[in-house]
């Protein structure tokens, strides 16, 4: 066995099929000999269940993530933004594999697990790179929290029976108070997560872009918003909310929003890279995994396929 590759393998914990699938791509780097790499938790778990399993390594023990040149996931999109939080600000691509519902971000499906494996032992993929956000929270002038986000970062109202009271505001100019139930700021990459359930548009993720959606906004003017990548959006939470708000990222790392409180989302300097397998559109990924009706389209004329 080698020990100059290293390839991280993420699985869901909690699903019997995902850890299953996280042993047989273990079992298959071993065989092609790599030793493959775990988070501490999944390692516990693997040698539970696999104890031929004992050469794979835990990561931060003897591989940091620095070291990585892969990392396989192996579930929904949910995973995927957990084994993007694991790894941020290394270059190793993510290789989803999905084995949730829609599973946006994942690449190939459970039955194509064995030729994923070997084209990632072949080095065989395309690294494609999403924008994400860097998030900070400020009250006056004191930044009190900061994060990030590769789908979206949402303020939202923090009990049921309140409405959230906010100002929105693009590159430091005030656009439109209102109470909402909260607002969404999302990259291309979540227009078609959270933000696409509230109603805002589907963003190619080729373009460079940051969206603003109001949820529920009592305002005649709370329509979604799409700016420049350079801009800066914020939302303030007015004085006169009654009790807090919440910021949730990607849905995983949330925070408290006093009254007062500033949520101010940029562009972040740091991308998640993706592995992809094939140069299939974005069009073909929205229809198959939305399962939207194509039935009766003829194809374009051959000059109409690549206008000028």
């Amino acid at each position: 066995m080698t020990s100059d590759r290293h390839i991280l393998v993420v699985a869901h914990t909690g699903r019997a099929d995902s850890i299953a699938a996280a042993l047989d791509v273990c079992r298959r780097l071993i065989a092609g000999g790599l030793i493959p790499v775990v988070p501490e938790e999944e390692h516990r778990r693997i040698l539970q269940l696999a104890p031929d399993l004992a050469p794979t390594t835990v990561l931060g023990a003897g591989v940091q993530i620095a070291d990585l040149e892969l990392v396989i996931v192996l579930g929904g999109d949910g995973t995927i933004l957990r084994a993007a939080e694991l790894v941020r600000g290394c270059l190793a691509p993510l290789l989803g594999v999905n084995l949730g519902h829609v599973g946006f971000l994942a690449e190939s499906e459970r039955e194509d697990l064995a030729q994923t494996v070997t084209r990632a032992l072949a080095r065989d993929y395309l690294v494609e790179e999403r924008m994400t956000l860097s998030v900070r929270v400020k009250v006056d002038s004191e930044v009190i929290y900061e994060t990030w986000a590769l789908n979206e970062a949402t303020v939202e109202k923090a009990s049921r029976e309140r409405m959230l009271e906010v100002v929105i505001e693009v590159d430091g100019r005030p656009l439109s108070s209102f109470g909402c139930d909260g607002v969404v700021m999302s990259t291309p990459t979540g227009s078609t997560a959270y933000a696409f359930s509230a109603g805002g548009p589907v963003v190619w993720p080729s373009l460079d872009a940051l969206l603003l959606i109001p949820l529920s906004p009592h305002a005649l003017f709370g329509r979604a918003l799409v700016v420049s990548p350079d801009s800066a959006l914020a939302v303030e939470v007015l004085h006169r909310t009654q009790g807090i708000g919440v910021l949730w990222c990607d849905g995983r790392r949330t925070h408290d929003l006093p009254t007062g409180a500033r949520v101010v989302v940029r562009r972040s300097p740091v991308p998640v890279r993706l592995a992809r397998l094939s140069h299939g559109s974005f069009t073909d990924r929205l229809v198959g995994k939305f399962n939207l009706p194509v039935s009766g389209w003829r194809g374009p004329a051959d000059d109409e396929s690549h206008p000028a």
